[in-house]
């Protein structure tokens, strides 16, 4: 019997690792062409930056609504339609004439996202409980990966002159292709107990449970501190090290690269350490980085800083959903309600370190930041809730299922 499952296993895991490749493809890809509908609409870079909240306000109202759409159409149905509309949205940047129609439009094109995002974690708990191992690190690791790709197809189309549109639209029409396909593959709803799930009807509007809000401080912790890193690295060092601009921006790309490796290899981690000690280990490591940039007046220490933290809460967010998901009902709504706690992390890090940065000064800022990370180490036991750590469920143990 093992031997029946182990082909099917292992397809499974190809499929969900390549919806999460494509999931980042779409945004690497229009987020490198972003100084490119700047100029479009014609935005100044404080106009623009006020309509970029409108995808992550679109995501975090719509996340709660998916558990109801995948209990009216399936799961593997659900996330096929969804994952066709985020890749197709992708045009949604590319054709938006004004300031005041890009910003409805990235509402819908955060809204797609976010629902899409919420469907492809929980189809990859399923899978996971399936397994019987850790593998939602990795998953968000090969999710930077198509985010690293889709930018940098998008940078070379921009250093070749060609503009966003047409880029958008062959890249579109190539990635929803991909999305059919890969969801092709994806088992049927029965194989992975998603149709006794959509049996029982979930709510329309899926709040946080309480054990979900205790979860979802180690993913907020971590999130705070990865929007942090990911808009204030460059400035940090320019300002605070005098550091030259390509040095601020290679800052970025090692903040990018350092939390994608610690992904990566954070499931062989998992299976050998536990969810619960990693994350601690993982949020020692992001406080020490902490420490280091509020210290450093070098880049080179500021560097090393920005890519310590980097590494250090790569994994709280997937294992954060990863506990979440099979926390007990529906995992759809477990999911959004994670997904919903963590991500609103995100919507406060950007003017949060901006406002006290101008109000006492940057050092201070990460200071608050590093402070926030030790969250993650006090926070990290909620993940035995979800994860079973105390069974070994994920230490490499396979469960009886």
């Amino acid at each position: 019997m093992q031997r029946e499952l182990a082909p099917r296993g292992r397809r499974d895991r190809v499929a969900i690792s390549l919806i999460f490749s494509v999931h980042g493809a779409v945004e690497g890809s229009y987020a490198s062409r972003i100084p490119w509908v700047e100029a479009h609409v014609h935005a100044t870079p404080g106009v623009l930056g006020a309509v970029m909240i409108a995808p992550t306000a679109g995501a975090l109202l719509s996340m709660p609504l998916a558990g109801g759409v995948v209990h009216r159409l399936g799961a593997r149905r659900a996330l096929r339609v969804m994952l066709m509309l985020w890749t197709a949205a992708l045009v949604i940047p590319g054709v938006m004439p004004n300031v005041g129609l890009l910003a409805v439009g990235m509402f819908f094109y955060g809204s797609i996202s976010g629902v899409a995002d919420v469907m492809m974690n929980a189809e990859a708990v399923r899978i996971e409980r399936r397994a019987g191992k850790s593998i939602m690190s990795g998953l968000h690791g090969l999710w930077s990966v198509g985010v690293i790709v889709g930018a940098l197809f998008g940078a070379l189309c921009a250093g070749a002159g060609i503009s966003a549109l047409p880029e958008f639209l062959v890249t579109a029409l190539i990635l929803t292709a991909a999305a059919a396909a890969v969801t092709a593959l994806l088992p049927a709803d029965a194989e992975l107990g998603g149709v006794a799930e959509e049996a029982i009807r979930p709510p329309r509007f899926a709040r946080p449970t309480r054990a979900v809000i205790g979860i979802g401080i180690v993913g907020f912790c971590a999130i705070f501190a990865e929007g942090s890193g990911t808009n204030w690295s460059a400035v940090y060092l320019i300002t605070v090290t005098h550091a030259s601009a390509a040095v601020g921006a290679y800052c970025v790309t090692g903040f990018a690269v350092t939390m994608a490796v610690g992904r990566l290899t954070g499931d062989a981690i998992v299976r050998r350490l536990g969810p619960v000690r990693t994350v601690q280990i993982g949020g020692v490591l992001a406080v020490l980085g902490g420490v280091a940039i509020v210290l450093a007046r070098t880049p080179w220490l500021g560097i090393a800083g920005f890519a310590a933290m980097g590494l250090g809460i790569a994994t709280g967010v997937p294992l954060a959903i990863a506990a979440a998901g099979r926390s007990g009902g529906n995992t759809e709504s477990a999911v959004a309600g994670i997904t919903t706690v963590t991500y609103s992390a995100g919507l406060l890090a950007g003017p949060s370190v901006g406002a006290l940065g101008s109000a006492v000064s940057l050092p201070f800022a990460f200071g608050i930041v590093a402070l926030l990370s030790v969250g993650i180490v006090l926070s990290a036991f909620t993940l035995r809730v979800g994860l079973g750590e105390s069974s070994n469920h994920l230490a490499g143990i396979r469960s009886p299922a």
